[in-house]
This record gives structure tokens, sequence and C-alpha cells, in this order.
């Protein structure tokens, strides 16, 4: 599959690819650093990994015509070069694209926050000729079942109530939808490239706000996530919308029978205490 892979990627690039390596992360896909013989940069995105996979068609297919109607604005985002949807040259389907520069940062500091929320801004800026589909909720109501490795199953419960309700209005919005720390790359303190765009949507500004923080909270705690909340709320103008924090971080709960999607428990407790300082803000 990879050696198919790479040869078409050679011939939409018109040089054949002599050198390539893995790149880190990637949970629904394998994402390949390649170079070809005149010495360019790109990278390859398949969608080897399940349930993704099966629906590789509408994804990949999106993130090129995402990186299209971003092409041209000021959102650090690649360029796509070539897709083969279908999965005719490798078995699956795969999207071609240009490397950026940069590097995920380690850690975040206040600086970062202010710099990811601007980004945000910027993206929610973005007016493609044609609206992208209706954001997906994860949380859905199949996910409703109290964690067994909750310290706080009362904050899920009331979590469930929330969600259970109608949702606000939002005004329709250009998302990145899996907008987080770990899709930025950095040169320096400047945010050099957004990469990701396979979940593109229109939905409300905060949820995409409402993941930024989530993966913050899973990854570094409360405080930076609260943080990320509070420096959204005044880059946006807006004040801090609770359904739409509380959806996403219950998102994070895994579809009934399956493991966890984090596999460190320290991960699941950040996750668990992020959950109920939302819910207790409520009160």
């Amino acid at each position: 599959m990879i050696e198919d892979a790479l040869a078409w990627a050679g011939d939409v690039l018109g040089a054949p690819v002599v050198a390539h390596e893995r790149l880190d992360g990637g949970l629904t896909s394998t994402m390949l650093a390649l170079r070809d013989s005149s010495g360019d940069e790109s990278v390859l995105r398949l969608m080897t990994e399940e349930p993704w996979r099966t629906h590789g068609v509408e994804l990949t297919t999106r993130e090129h015509v995402a990186q299209l109607a971003l092409a041209g604005t000021d959102v650090p985002a690649p360029i796509t070069l070539g897709l083969d949807a279908e999965g005719a040259a490798a078995g699956v389907a795969a999207h071609l694209m240009s490397r950026l520069p940069g590097a995920p940062l380690g850690t975040v500091d206040d600086a970062a926050l202010q710099a990811m929320a601007d980004l945000l801004a910027t993206i929610h800026a973005v007016r493609p000729a044609a609206p992208f589909r209706t954001f997906q909720s994860w949380a859905w109501e199949a996910k409703w079942v109290v964690p067994g490795w909750t310290q706080h199953p009362d904050s899920w419960r009331r979590a469930f109530d929330l969600l259970a309700a109608p949702a606000p209005a939002y005004e329709p919005t250009f998302l990145h939808r899996d907008f987080g720390h770990r899709n930025l790359l950095w040169t320096g303190d400047t945010i050099t490239g957004v990469v990701d765009w396979v979940e593109t949507s229109t939905g409300p500004a905060w949820l995409d706000a409402a993941h930024a923080a989530s993966n913050l909270a899973v990854g570094f705690g409360n405080d930076l996530a609260a943080a990320f909340v509070e420096c959204w709320a005044v880059t946006s103008g807006t004040d801090p919308q609770a359904h739409w924090l509380v959806m996403d971080a219950v998102g994070y709960l895994p579809p009934p029978g399956k493991s966890p999607m984090f596999g460190d428990p320290a991960q699941l407790a950040r996750l668990d205490s992020w959950l109920d300082r939302l819910v207790r803000s409520l009160s």
C-alpha cells in the first residue's frame, strides 16, 4: 500500500519520492512526510484507521475542499496538491498536501493561548463560497453513560441533562472543528501551520473554542483550559457558552463497548476534573 501511494504521489508531484518518514500523531490516518527528487517536501495522508477509513472518501474530500477555500486567506493551512478519495492508488483514501514549517509546542503559556485565540478568530472570519456541512456532535446520546473511572458521577449526570435540553441558538460560523494545540505548528512564538481539516464544518464559534479547551485540559490540566476559555471570551467579545463546552468534554467518552480514547489514567483524570469544573460553573 505505501509503495503504491508513494508512486501516486510522485506522479502528482512530477518528481519521484526519494524519502519518506511517518509523522507523529495521526489518530485517524497514516501521515507521511515526503521528499521528492527535486528536494521539495510534502505530506501524504492515508486514511488507514477505522472507523475513519470507512469514511475516507468524505473526510479526504472535505479536507481538500477546505484547503482550497483557505488558499489566499490569512490562515496558515496546507495547500492541497492531489486527492485520491476513492483509494484507486493505495487502496485507501489519500490526500497529498504541502508541508508547513514548524512543530507542535511541548508546553503552552499565556502568549501561546493568545496566539491560539487570535488564529481561531482568523479562521472564523473565513467565508467559503459554499457552506460546509453542519457540525456533528461527538457527544451522541449512546455515550451518556457515567464512566466507571470518574470521581464525579453527579457532574456527568448533570452534563447529560444539559445536553438533553435544546441547544442554544448560534450564528453559523466556519469551523476547523478539531482545533487545538495538537494541530498547530509553531516556529518560535509564531503559529506557522494549522493542520487536519477533515472535520471542517459550519457551527457555533464556541464549539471550536471548547475543543481547544478540552484538549488543553486533557494535556495540561484545568488551569490552562480555563485560561483559554477566558482568553477566547475576550478575543471574541462573547460570553462562555456552557452547552458547547460541556458537549465537547462529553464527546471524549467512548461509544458503548469501546475503550476510552486515552490509555493514560492521568489524562482521564484530567478530563474528569475538567467536566466537573464546567458543570460546577453552572451552579
